[in-house]
Formats: structure tokens, C-alpha cells, sequence
């Protein structure tokens, strides 16, 4: 299932700002979007996941893989599934030069809207510890902090920190 992304003035604005960008959409990633997400991915993480990770998340019964359109560019995506009433963020990525205008903001919204829709009641992710830009875009949704994982991360170690969101 996909949702074409209905423009928000305000994020538009903000990356027209930036440049003109076209045809601002979300919607279910494909096959052919894969090149794009994996280089976003490999630009935003240290220890990447593989182009098999995303092309399953695509094809999984109970998951949901978007991305982020600027005209025929994918600028960003999400990976997320639901397990019952159970909803966890798999991966969440911008490209690097669209960072802070909104994108990930609206992919969140997105996403929230779908849980919520399909009878999801929780929603659960795993953020490194000293991503305080990723943890502030939570807490603004609500998420809080409900627990760590010791050194979950690899290159460089570190914990995550676990946020739950009751929708």
C-alpha cells in the first residue's frame, strides 16, 4: 500500500528554497529504487545495510519500505513493520543534502498515520545513543525512552537507546 504524499506548504517551500524540486511523493520503494537507497544509506550509516536487507524489507508480509521522491530523486526512505499490534522503524534515512527541511519529519507522520490505520497500538525503535538529532525528531512524535542496548551498534560501538511511542 502507498499514499501519494499530499505537499505540505511548508516542507515544500523549504526545499524549493533550496533549489527547485519537482513532484514531492511517498510512496512504496521498488526494485528500481534500490541503487538510490543504498548509496543514501551508505552516506548516512557506518555499518550500512546491504541492498538484500532493503530489497526483503520490499517483498516481506508485514512490512512497509517508502520512499521519499523529489521529482524522479529518491531523497530519502523508511523501513518499518507491524506484528500484530506491534509496529517497529526498521531504518530511516535522508540524503545528506536535503537533511533538515522536513523530509524525515514527513515520512515519520506517514508512517504513524499507516500503524495507525492498520490497528497498531505500539511502536518501537532502536536509535544510537548519540544521535540527538534523530532522538529529538522522536520525542517531538511522543516517543520516549524505555530501555538501552549495550553496545548494539558496531564501527563505532555503542548502546542504542530503545523509544516506544503508544499510539
Amino acid at each position: 500500500m502507498f499514499r501519494t504524499y499530499q505537499p505540505n506548504p511548508h516542507v515544500h517551500k523549504k526545499i524549493r528554497g533550496r533549489g527547485k524540486v519537482e513532484g514531492l511523493t511517498i510512496r512504496a520503494m521498488r526494485e528500481s529504487d534500490l541503487p538510490s537507497v543504498v548509496a543514501i544509506e551508505r552516506l548516512s550509516f557506518s555499518t550500512p545495510w546491504p541492498e538484500t536487507s532493503f530489497f526483503n524489507e520490499i517483498y516481506k508480509r508485514h512490512s512497509t519500505a517508502k520512499v521519499f521522491v523529489a521529482g524522479e530523486r529518491v531523497i530519502g526512505y523508511m523501513c518499518a513493520n507491524q506484528i500484530a499490534d506491534e509496529g517497529h522503524i526498521l531504518n530511516l534515512a535522508v540524503h545528506p543534502d536535503f537533511r533538515g527541511r522536513g523530509i524525515a519529519n514527513t515520512l515519520v507522520k506517514n508512517i504513524l498515520e499507516e500503524l495507525k490505520e492498520n490497528a497498531c497500538r505500539f511502536l518501537y525503535l532502536e536509535v544510537r545513543a548519540s544521535n540527538n538529532v534523530a532522538r529529538k525528531l522522536y520525542e517531538g512524535f511522543g516517543f520516549s525512552v524505555v530501555g538501552t542496548r549495550k553496545e548494539y551498534y558496531t564501527e563505532p560501538k555503542e548502546d542504542a537507546v530503545i523509544m516506544m511511542l503508544r499510539l
